[in-house]
């Protein structure tokens, strides 16, 4: 499938889309839209152990009501730790837990071992994206352009002259994430991105637009812009209504003010991005737009947030993708890679 850019296409008034040619549906897809079926008993995996505990409990809330909407019988799992546990007549796991046990392929590791089917990307794709780190790797390797980076133990100091951006390679909603422009800065930045992990990325920063590219199997959504109320995009802007009182929050732009042809050239290569590290699912892919008019893909989400004030559910609405219909495909092309991979 085509985004509503790439094909240009673009809702009627109703919001409704036209349909898209053969060429560029997926066929797996189309099988298990058109069923219209879920499965039987769905466990919607939510809270976790890591730092974004909260906001996956939101996004969890979010998918359940939306899956009891479609008539699907829902069990809520506030997950705790590894031992979490499932009634034994669920056959397929929701999984909405962000950042570390969630996306980086130990639940998944579980759920396979258990036998149960759960939505996203498999166990090694799961662990390569969340790995900042590998996932740069690739993108070299597979001609995705992304800035320039070099790799630091915890007790070192970078080679790259500043300004720099200090990243833990396997946290998510830029936790352990610090811009670092004067020499002061430096110090506590390592210090404190050392206390997720003892391997650090450094990264060159790139001052530009703040862009998110939402992709649903081979569909590339609408660019979404974020212009952050101050400093960069960080947790606090990210998730607001989790900490009012810290002045948080972010302007966001959908489809974004970009030309067409530059619009066509993220977003196919937020696709090569995605592809490259093996994904077949859904994932949230973040760029950056340059002063001078390059892209560069920073890192990818493959369970992005999907609460009030996420990004991925807000440019699937503009390209005709309610909230509710946005999850029963997040299934379908689960399903899909599944049975694919059978």
């Amino acid at each position: 499938m085509l985004s509503p850019m790439l094909s240009g296409k673009m809702p009627d008034r109703a919001g409704n889309m036209p349909a898209l040619p053969k060429q560029c549906r997926n066929p797996a897809l189309d099988d298990f839209m058109t069923e219209g079926d879920l499965p039987k008993k769905i466990a919607v995996l939510m809270g976790g152990p890591s730092s974004e505990r909260e906001v996956s409990l939101a996004t969890g809330q979010g998918i359940s009501k939306a899956l009891r909407s479609l008539g699907a019988d829902v069990v809520d799992v506030d997950v705790q730790d590894a031992a979490f546990e499932l009634p034994r007549d669920v056959e397929f796991a929701f999984i909405a837990l962000h950042g570390t046990f969630g996306e980086d392929g130990q639940v998944q590791q579980i759920l396979e071992e258990r036998g149960v089917a759960y939505t996203g990307e498999g166990v090694k794709e799961s662990r390569l994206a969340f790995n900042k780190i590998r996932s740069k790797e690739k993108f070299h390797e597979h001609g995705v352009s992304t800035p320039e980076w070099e790799t630091i133990g915890a007790h070192q100091r970078p080679g790259m002259p500043l300004p720099i951006v200090v990243k833990a390679p396997r946290q998510g909603s830029t936790v352990g994430v610090y811009i670092v422009k004067t020499s002061e800065e430096l110090e506590p930045a390592i210090t404190a991105a050392a206390k997720y992990d003892r391997e650090l990325l450094i990264e060159k920063f790139v001052p530009g637009r703040e862009l998110t590219i939402g992709i649903l199997g081979d569909q590339a959504l609408p660019i979404l812009e974020i212009i952050p109320k101050g400093g960069f995009y960080d947790f606090t802007n990210k998730y607001p209504f989790l900490n009012p009182q810290a002045g948080g929050a972010a302007q966001h732009i959908c489809p974004a003010r970009i030309e067409p042809e530059k619009t066509k050239e993220i977003q196919e290569l937020a696709l090569r991005a995605f592809r490259g590290l093996g994904l077949q699912v859904y994932s949230r892919v973040d760029v950056i737009l340059s002063q001078t008019g390059e892209p560069f893909v920073l890192e990818i989400n493959t369970i992005p947030g999907m609460t009030e004030a996420s990004l991925l559910p807000e440019a699937a609405a503009v390209a005709g993708i309610s909230y509710v219909d946005l999850c029963r495909r997040v299934i379908a092309l689960s399903r899909a890679r599944i049975e694919v991979a059978n």
